[in-house]
């Protein structure tokens, strides 16, 4: 699937090489739709600046279009080294039925964790990391602004520190029932105003002014604002008087695409990415996954998956 202008999707057909000896072909089971980046991508709006570094790690084209984009595939191994055979494996490929990518790119999917679920590693790696970027830890007061599906992975993994309080913070009433099966209570924007929580930890994760605004309000004396949106070529208006200056709060990036400091001396790429497939092996994430499409549907249904105003979390694709 390519994207070929704004808002419009085609399927290519295109010839699939025989594997070199390090290589493997894999057909995809499914793949992942990360609605933020991939609908900046779709737009036409990721900025110039970040051509090289938004480039996909098997992606085909240049941006903005037409660009060949994704990278949450799940499949399995049709021909390969012999110890690869068979194997169900994640990959950072776009959405493809069938592709050859260096064996050193796969990873195993554990047999806990079924395929379909194993579309969300990549977002699982993204929740763990901001975990590590944070230095949240047992007992901690944790808000997390935006239930979409990376605000509730961060929820899960956060509500599984000891005796950490944990809540998730959205407009969307809907999202309550799954984050409170993940461990969080769920509150509305007003009602975290009128809590006065001063939080330890918080992320955000809705990738609006407005949401940023509501973190470094609910956030505590020194607390830590950790900021994993993702805001492409808008450019937020930030409050940085007022709560911010005088509470002499901590406004941290998270970014997926390096290990977070405190772990990288011993975790690589490819620990954190099993660690996220282990991780997703809990029933209670396919809660996020709430569309499933056809691949051979995927260009006419795109532009209503990544409208703005797209109700439901993850989407994931079927081959």
């Amino acid at each position: 699937m390519w994207a070929e202008e704004a808002r419009v999707a085609r399927i290519r057909a295109a010839p699939i090489r025989a594997p070199r000896a390090d290589e493997a072909l894999v057909a995809t089971l499914w793949s992942g739709i990360s609605r933020g980046t991939e609908r900046l991508v779709f737009e036409g709006r990721v900025p110039p600046s970040e051509y090289d570094r938004m480039r996909a790690p098997m992606q085909e084209g240049n941006f903005p279009f037409p660009v060949k984009y994704g990278y949450c595939a799940v499949g399995q191994v049709e021909e390969g080294p012999a110890d690869w055979l068979g194997k169900i494996v994640f990959c950072l490929h776009p959405h493809q039925d069938r592709f050859v990518a260096p064996t050193a790119m796969l990873r195993s999917v554990p047999a806990s964790t079924p395929a379909r679920r194993a579309t969300l590693a990549a977002n699982m790696e993204t929740a763990l990391n901001a975990i590590w970027d944070s230095g949240a830890g047992p007992g901690d007061r944790i808000i997390v602004i935006g239930a979409g599906v990376l605000g509730l992975l961060i929820s899960a993994v956060a509500a599984r520190l000891p005796g950490a309080e944990v809540s998730v913070v959205d407009v969307e009433p809907s999202r309550e029932g799954i984050a409170s099966r993940l461990g969080a209570t769920f509150i509305s924007p007003s009602q975290l105003r009128d809590s006065k929580i001063q939080a330890d930890v918080v992320f955000h994760t809705s990738a609006s002014a407005q949401g940023l605004a509501l973190a470094l309000e609910s956030a505590g004396l020194e607390a830590a604002v950790v900021e994993v949106s993702w805001f492409g070529a808008a450019a937020p208006a930030i409050p940085l008087g007022a709560a911010f200056h005088a509470n002499r709060l901590r406004l941290l990036s998270s970014q997926v695409g390096q290990v977070s400091p405190s772990r990288r001396p011993r975790w690589s790429y490819a620990r954190r990415l099993d660690k996220a497939l282990e991780l997703l092996a809990d029933p209670r994430f396919d809660d996020l996954l709430s569309r499933e499409i056809a691949f051979e549907d995927l260009p006419q249904e795109l532009p209503s998956i990544l409208a703005p105003d797209a109700k439901g979390l993850g989407a994931v694709v079927r081959y």
